[in-house]
């Protein structure tokens, strides 16, 4: 039982460190960034609407990042007498055009954070994983409250992103509150030792070690190069322990590439401003091609005489098929499904010891495991997003 439930725990973990694979690099220059958690009160601006939530947020923060600046919680030795660190710190700094002293202090304040390096491992090869027990990780009631409360806060605002993108509502408040549940646990780890960590220390027995220290590592040169370029005290940030940033957490790279002002002040906050939050996600979505109006998902079944599992499954969660091959090789569907126009994937969820569950997916499935590689991450965005829109609707109607 408790390696059962070590395995679960980590499985969660794993999952949502996922996230970061998606984040492609750009060094295209924002308008202005906030990333300090809670620099001053000049810069704090939040959807909330009660002066008290304004300033439990603030507080919040400001008391996180005065923690993480004084000590790094079960912090290692610093990267300062790391030889392979500093030649990095040289290399950033000659191609970002860095001052190369700023960037050696930088990293050399650094430390290495053993959790880090242990939440990042993926689970014991060939557990199965359980779409039940996940789901029940995300979508609960607290959770549906706080995106209730969020969406009644934001809700010009997430009809504004989603007239101007196309992505619905429900999809962006999934993601929000899958994420952080709405700004409410956005990460504790100073951002500049999760990076360095992963970036130098990634576990060696991890099947993609040498490929995802790479990733790292360019996370880091983003990072550096955006907290200068923005003025911002790179030992202040806090974010996950994989390094991603506010309520949408994005990676450094995602945050330059496709964050937004969209709340008109002239700087990106995705800490404090639930509007910029919103923009950002849906503006992440329609760079990887969100087709408006789309279904993400159909229910299917089979027909045991024609179904060829292998073949549905051959092409992962990436949509191939058309209707007519879907329904060939054994999928059955029904009602608007048979007249969807574009490819699908089947998508197969297990659910531990019991039979796994099925989706046909399409296009805008795959848009979502695009900000996650997972496709249990992309159905307990799209039912979270579903069930804070039914109770709205309930609301409504009593």
């Amino acid at each position: 039982m408790t390696s059962k439930l070590l395995f679960y725990a980590t499985f969660f973990i794993a999952a949502y460190a996922l996230s970061t694979g998606a984040r492609a690099l750009n060094d295209s220059k924002p308008e202005a960034i906030v990333l300090n958690a809670a620099p001053t009160s000049k810069i704090i601006k939040t959807a909330h609407k009660t002066k008290q939530a304004k300033t439990a947020i603030h507080q919040r923060h400001l008391a996180l990042a005065q923690a993480a600046r004084r000590q790094p919680a079960l912090a290692g030795p610093s990267y300062a007498q790391r030889a392979d660190a500093m030649l990095a710190a040289d290399d950033i700094a000659a191609r970002r055009d860095l001052p190369p002293d700023w960037v050696r202090l930088t990293i050399g304040q650094a430390r290495y954070l053993p959790q880090v390096a242990k939440y990042i491992q993926p689970p014991p090869p060939g557990t199965p994983k359980n779409w039940q027990l996940y789901r029940s990780r995300f979508i609960d009631p607290v959770r549906i409250k706080a995106g209730v409360q969020f969406w009644q806060d934001n809700r010009e605002t997430l009809a504004r992103a989603q007239q101007q993108t196309g992505v619905p509502a429900e999809i962006i408040v999934g993601i929000i509150g899958v994420e952080t549940i709405y700004g409410q646990q956005m990460g504790s780890f100073r951002v500049i030792d999760t990076l360095s960590t992963l970036a130098f220390d990634f576990p060696a027995n991890h099947p993609r070690a040498a490929a995802r220290s790479e990733f790292f590592k360019a996370e880091l040169e983003q990072f550096l190069s955006l907290t200068h370029r923005t003025g911002v005290d790179p030992l202040t940030p806090l974010g996950s322990f994989a390094g991603a940033m506010g309520m949408a957490q994005f990676m450094p790279s995602s945050w330059v590439k496709y964050a937004i002002d969209f709340d008109g002040d002239d700087r990106v906050d995705l800490f404090n401003s639930a509007a910029d939050a919103i923009g950002s996600v849906a503006n992440y979505f329609k760079a990887f091609h969100w087709q408006v109006g789309l279904p993400t998902h159909y229910a299917v079944r089979f027909d045991s005489a024609t179904l060829n599992l292998p073949a549905l499954l051959a092409n992962d969660i990436r949509p191939t098929f058309s209707v007519e091959s879907f329904v060939a090789h054994g999928a059955v569907l029904e009602g608007a499904a048979l007249q969807h126009p574009r490819p699908l994937a089947l998508v197969e969820l297990q659910n531990g010891d019991e039979p796994p569950s099925y989706v046909a997916g399409t296009e805008n499935f795959y848009a979502i495991t695009r900000y996650n590689w997972s496709s249990y991450y992309a159905m307990a965005v799209i039912e979270l997003g579903q069930e804070v829109a039914q109770k709205m609707a309930r609301a409504r109607s009593q």
